[in-house]
């Protein structure tokens, strides 16, 4: 099993009030699934991203990644296991507008002890796998918004990730940039990517083979997507 979690809990105190944004939540994830998390504002569905990507840490509970219980971990152990194992894909893309994409896939690997050489063939090839190996030399400014989430996944996967994590990957995409992204996660899974996608909308979900639906820090459903449709009373 990729991820296991167990008992998961996260608590925050804000003034007299405490704050349970994950409340005893079990999943389990294996390897090349393709899982959409969804929920409304306050489900507790990016704080699970949070510590899924190895950002913050439970307050109690168990996450194993990879055999690798990282829940307790230290913030330096912690940093190094979401740089190695967890690639990141935002809204925003998060791209500096002065370097070319070439430069921007190349950032995670800044401090890896591969040569230049190394770092520079393998951003070239993840810019291919996302199709843009006739955008290299590009800056942001240059790409439409399309080509810039491409950038973006291409730096997320530039350092061979277990877990592809998305959050809100086409929020600021139109509808057909929309169906084009949603094309290249589905090549991406089809060639062994593990991909967990943060959404709120249903149209986006449906695109991934199981949907976690969160609310109020708990999983309200686990479901195949064709059984989630049927649940939620879904046209698919």
């Amino acid at each position: 099993m990729l991820i296991k979690i167990r008992d998961l809990r996260k608590h925050y105190t804000v003034g007299p009030e405490r704050i349970r944004a994950l409340d005893g939540v079990d999943i389990d994830i294996g390897l090349n699934e393709y899982v959409a998390i969804m929920g409304t504002s306050g489900s507790g569905k990016s704080t699970l991203m949070n510590i899924l990507g190895c950002l913050d840490r439970p307050t109690s509970g168990s996450y194993e990644l990879d055999g690798r219980l990282v829940s307790n971990m230290s913030g330096g152990r912690l940093a190094g296991v979401r740089n190695e194992r967890i690639g990141f894909v935002f809204q925003s893309f998060e791209l500096l507008p002065r370097q070319t994409a070439l430069r921007n896939v190349e950032l995670p690997m800044i401090y890896a002890t591969d040569g230049w050489w190394t770092r520079r063939a393998r951003a070239k090839e993840a810019l291919k796998t996302v199709g843009l190996a006739d955008r290299m030399t590009h800056r942001p400014n240059q790409l439409s918004g399309g080509q810039k989430q491409r950038v973006a996944i291409a730096r997320a996967l530039v350092n061979r990730p277990a877990i592809l994590l998305a959050d809100e990957p086409t929020g600021n995409l139109d509808s057909a940039t929309t169906t084009e992204i949603l094309g290249l996660f589905e090549d991406l899974h089809r060639k062994g990517q593990t991909i967990i996608m943060v959404t709120h909308e249903p149209d986006v979900a449906r695109h991934a083979k199981r949907i976690i639906r969160m609310k109020d820090g708990r999983v309200l459903s686990d479901l195949p997507v064709e059984n989630d449709a049927v649940s939620h009373g879904e046209h698919v």
